[in-house]
């Protein structure tokens, strides 16, 4: 990626008023200023004023840091770094508009190349919505994990895929009888041979609820549990054709009680065991106007729908979980050699030949997502990873393909280097947050995919503190809806504030705002302590007009410094008074949370459908929604918020600029590398006054 123009290396300043140096960056034709040259009274004034507003950036204060940007540029209206510093602080305070007119002013002006560019480009195409899922669904190859290294063989015969939500990735080596555990750059990390007597033809791998492996073993018809870590457990089946029995066991499937679903070819059915192993039934044989399975291969649940995929008749059918036939999903002869099915989405991804192909749930419609050509190819699984990428695995050609859309390696990576602590310098950390272009969280990332520069030298002692992704506590902060609507509904509150404060496992800090005519916090402290809440113990009485757009920036404010995992959940009864989002718009407010890394869940009291506005908050931030008395209760809702992906990085160097006594602005760069794509952000930062 082309390096971004006047990048601001050194400057001083002398001025009598008020005896301060600083640097600034000026547009490419002007150049930099010369160190020592005096400057005027408005020069040194915007100097100070830009100082403290990258010091208020840093520490999360974006309303102030605008404030102080603006009076910098009130003295220096021409100075394209000030203005490009505005811009940031305005996208973090979910200005985008603001943020996205202060850049292309800056970019008409010369500077910021195609760094800045693409930086525009991005947060506007964030902006728009309602891409339609078949063009998302069209990916190309980005990479790839071969089974050979030169002559040494690494994995033989990949036949399936198992991400993990740190990046990394199970390979199911069925030439090599084992599982190969690479993470994102494709670094064997573990590997898992079975029991003593290892394992017979591996054909297929997915993660149980209870965070167990599950193997299907073709020759040795059986499935094979294991650990998280690979360490085995058990056996589940035998070989036969009784209930609980198999012959050439293919793919697995889980639907939500537990139950294990697994597509038995030689018995040309579906067998499908309890969660603890046991034979339940099994079903896929000619019943009324329904054939009979004749080789079924890939399979997947969704909702209470079990869709089989069948090698023979190349088609896909529908049963319930039951067993009971429903209909043809997608018709006989569709697929040439369908294999390994997926969900995705509430689509089905599914692998035939060298195609793999997405299709839709309801309507049986087929879009074809990726292809490898016309080279021999044998695609086997296809699976989503938490990249947003698609992992393939080619059984002919011994490779595992990294697909990506096609505007993901032509954009490249979005990169923010988000806070820069110098308390310490010359040791300084920085927070750096790695997306793609459509905001999701790129993980798994490790020190060598980092690049670090100050003033284009390379940084010493550069080294990846942690990664927010492997976090596991949390702070939540609980908006209780005041409003007459939600007034009647005192025991829900109660028991929606105690189930979730029990969920977090006296982890984090909880915070509880009350969404009344004038929003307040009433709680911030141990989640234990609002085990035993209740309603009467807050202060902030029931309101007609309760503008939720202040509450939302309240409770955001008090997260912007907070965990890297933090979330808002909103507890009401659904509406929305007619004063709801008059201060800040909807796409305000999500822009606010989504900028700064805040997931959004609503948590309803009563079982009609949320407010639109809620609703769009709800669905264009990360989160969810759920019921108060949903049947598995709300504690998992912490769960899922915690499990969200998270794309935030602490690295750590030694600089060796000069600071001149902590009034140099010092220039830092940042590149990050995974395969094929890379992003990079420019930024700076002040040491201590001395």
């Amino acid at each position: 990626m082309k390096k971004s123009h006047g990048v601001l290396k050194s400057f001083f300043f002398t001025c009598a008023l008020c005896a301060c140096a600083a640097v600034f960056a000026q547009d490419n034709t002007a150049g930099l200023y010369a160190p020592g040259r005096m400057r005027t009274a408005e020069e040194g004034l915007a100097a100070e004023e830009f100082r403290r507003g990258v010091q208020a950036y840093y520490r999360g204060a974006f309303n102030e840091a605008v404030m102080l940007l603006e009076r910098a540029l009130s003295y220096k209206s021409d100075d394209n770094l000030i203005l490009d510093w505005l811009g940031k602080a305005y996208y973090r305070s979910g200005m985008e508009g603001e943020a996205l007119a202060a850049w292309k002013r800056v970019y008409d002006n010369g500077y910021g190349g195609i760094l800045l560019q693409n930086r525009i480009e991005v947060v506007s195409e964030r902006r728009i919505t309602g891409t339609s899922y078949e063009n998302e669904l069209r990916y190309t190859e980005a990479g790839s994990f071969p089974g050979m290294n030169g002559n040494t063989l690494i994995f033989g015969e990949p036949v399936s895929v198992l991400p993990e939500d740190d990046g990394s990735a199970w390979i199911v080596a069925y030439g090599t009888n084992e599982l190969v555990k690479i993470n994102v750059n494709g670094t064997v990390v573990r590997r898992a041979e079975g029991p003593l007597n290892g394992f017979d033809r591996p054909l297929d791998i997915i993660k149980l609820r209870d965070s167990n492996l599950l193997v299907s073993e073709s020759a040795g018809d059986r499935l094979a549990l294991l650990n998280s870590n690979g360490g085995f457990i058990k056996y589940i089946g035998a070989k036969g054709r009784g209930v609980g029995q198999c012959i050439g066991p293919q793919y697995l499937a889980e639907d939500s009680n537990g139950n294990i679903y697994v597509t038995d070819y030689g018995n040309s059915r579906v067998d499908v065991f309890d969660k603890d192993g046991n034979g339940l039934f099994y079903f896929g044989r000619a019943e009324g106007g329904f054939a009979g399975l004749q080789g079924p291969t890939g399979i997947a649940v969704i909702d209470y729908r079990v869709y089989v995929a069948d090698s023979v008749t190349g088609a896909i059918y529908e049963f319930d979980t039951a067993g009971n036939f429903v209909r043809n999903l997608v018709q006989e002869k569709t697929f040439y050699r369908p294999e390994s099915m997926k969900m995705w989405a509430g689509y089905l991804v599914i692998c035939d030949s060298n195609k793999v192909i997405s299709v839709d749930t309801s309507t049986g419609a087929t879009y074809e997502s990726a292809r490898t050509g016309n080279a021999p190819s044998r695609l086997t699984s296809a699976v989503p990873d938490v990249n947003g990428n698609v992992l393939v695995t080619d059984m002919r050609s011994n490779e595992v393909y990294v697909m990506a859309k096609m505007q993901e390696l032509i954009g490249g990576l979005f990169v923010q280097i988000e806070r820069v602590n110098a308390d310490r310098f010359p040791n300084v950390t920085i927070e750096l947050r790695v997306e793609n272009r459509h905001r999701q969280s790129v993980v798994g990332l490790r020190e060598e995919n980092f690049y670090i520069t100050e003033n284009k030298r390379p940084v010493s002692q550069q080294r990846l503190v942690g990664a927010a992704s492997n976090n596991t506590v949390q702070d939540v902060t609980l908006v209780i809806d005041r409003s007459s609507e939600s007034a009647p509904y005192t025991a829900q509150i109660q028991t929606a504030v105690r189930e979730l404060a029990a969920g977090m496992n006296g982890q984090g800090t909880l915070r509880i705002v009350s969404a009344g005519s004038i929003p307040a916090t009433e709680y911030a402290g141990s989640p234990d302590a609002a085990q035993q809440f209740a309603l009467s113990a807050l202060k902030t009485p029931v309101s007609h007009d309760v503008p939720l757009d202040l509450a939302f920036r309240l409770a955001a404010n008090d997260l912007i410094n907070a965990e890297p995992k933090r979330a808002i959940i909103f507890i009401t009864a659904g509406g929305v008074t007619q004063n709801a989002f008059t201060r800040y718009g909807l796409a305000e407010i999500a822009a606010y949370l989504n900028n700064n890394s805040i997931a959004f869940s609503t948590v309803l009291l009563s079982p009609r459908a949320a407010a639109p506005e809620i609703s769009y908050v709800c669905e264009n931030t990360e989160g969810g929604e759920y019921y108060v008395y949903r049947s598995v209760g709300l504690a998992s809702v912490i769960d899922d918020l915690r499990a969200l992906p998270s794309g935030l990085y602490q690295l750590s160097y030694v600089s060796s600029l000069n600071t001149n006594l902590g009034t140099a602005y010092l220039a830092l760069e940042a590149e990050t590398y995974l395969m094929n794509r890379s992003g990079r952000d420019e930024s700076g930062y002040f040491a201590p006054l001395q």
